[in-house]
């Protein structure tokens, strides 16, 4: 690819959570000489411009729109952005947040939620602000990848259950997987038997997520109740930021059958650097969601050096693959099956552990911002 490509980069909507994790991890791995890009120009909040690092070839900026109202952020993506990539002298731009309302080309989006287009969970949420606002991403982000150049997906699946939603698209399309942070890289504990466990040194599983209505968290309570009937000495770690109505029925699992809060804990929302320790003082990690785009906190299990209980729901297999043992989410006595399979056995848990650490360490940062430039490159129009 010659030099001289300028890529632009829409931020405007990127606030918290995955979506800025993902562009400030990209950032600080890419390389963009490697791909004739001479200069990124990023559109942002304040907040999300200040956690990305500077780099020579970025240039950052904060239109005064980005820290006010999302009508105000909203009307200067749609009114401003394509004028700014303009006069920046842009040959693409690259909006990861999915929806885009310019008239700029080309442009490259990208899908990072894959809730507004699986209607089967967006019945979970009933009658609520929250399906008003999944309805509205569903048109909003179907129209945007329709007129796109280009779209990235992070993952098989994800691509195929948008497609089914969208129809054929009209621009090009690429599968770039999401990278894992090494600060959770950790060699895989020795495994010991299960009988060398008791209640006051238990065997502890985690499971970090959003208590939400397709993480199944309650789900997860009922199957670790039933292996303590059985007479394990396990314990359960939640730990994530809550959907309110979710919250409220895992409260009521828990009450039911922890009442106490003996072997159940729920420590809310942990911050992003602490989360290593979270992971080194467990001994399984489990994942019951229904509904993931990539699922980038099961790779970080994986890298931790867990041996993993999985939800058989897609993309959670073309991240895991052979590494772990799925389950059916929305059945406790199937998760069950599928923990007492691991418990009992050492040897069992020692082979999943080096097989979803090794498997963990394909998914780097760097890859994902090479596979990504690329991509970007290739759809500048020469």
């Amino acid at each position: 690819m010659e030099g001289n490509v300028v890529i632009g980069i829409d931020a405007t909507n990127l606030r918290r959570g995955g979506g800025v994790t993902h562009l400030v991890e990209l950032l600080a791995a890419a390389e963009p000489a490697q791909h004739g890009i001479d200069r990124i120009v990023i559109w942002g909040g304040s907040k999300t411009l200040a956690a990305i690092a500077d780099r020579p070839w970025l240039e950052k900026v904060q239109p005064v729109e980005m820290d006010r109202s999302v009508l105000q952020r909203t009307w200067w993506q749609w009114r401003r952005l394509s004028i700014e990539a303009e006069s920046a002298g842009c040959d693409v731009l690259f909006v990861p947040g999915g929806s885009f309302a310019g008239d700029f080309h080309p442009v490259v989006t990208m899908s990072q939620n894959l809730l507004p287009f699986d209607l089967r969970e967006l019945k979970r949420y009933g009658w609520s602000l929250v399906t008003l606002k999944l309805l509205l991403l569903r048109f909003t982000q179907s129209r945007s990848f329709k007129k796109s150049d280009g779209v990235v997906f992070l993952t098989e699946g994800a691509l195929d259950k948008v497609v089914r939603v969208t129809g054929k698209l009209h621009g090009k399309s690429c599968v770039v997987h999401h990278g894992m942070n090494p600060r959770f890289t950790r060699h895989p504990k020795i495994q010991r038997p299960i009988t060398e466990y008791d209640n006051t040194s238990p065997y502890r599983i985690l499971y970090v997520s959003i208590i939400d209505q397709y993480k199944h968290q309650w789900y997860v309570v009922e199957a670790v109740s039933l292996l303590r009937q059985q007479g394990f000495p396990v314990t359960l770690d939640l730990v994530g930021p809550a959907y309110p109505p979710a919250l409220k029925k895992l409260d009521s699992v828990i009450a039911h059958l922890d009442p106490e809060r003996r072997w159940v804990r729920y420590h809310g929302a942990v911050p992003y650097q602490d989360m290593a320790e979270l992971y080194a003082a467990a001994d399984m990690g489990i994942w019951a969601s229904t509904c993931e785009t990539f699922g980038i906190i099961l790779l970080e299990s994986m890298a931790a050096g867990l041996p993993i209980a999985c939800s058989h729901h897609s993309p959670m297999p073309e991240v895991l693959g052979g590494a772990g043992i799925y389950f059916d989410p929305e059945q406790p006595c199937d998760i069950a099956r599928a923990l007492h399979e691991i418990l009992v056995s050492s040897q069992l848990r020692t082979e999943l552990a080096y097989a979803s650490y090794e498997r963990a360490q394909q998914f780097s940062w760097q890859r994902c911002a090479d596979e990504t430039f690329s991509f970007l490159s290739s759809s500048v129009e020469r």
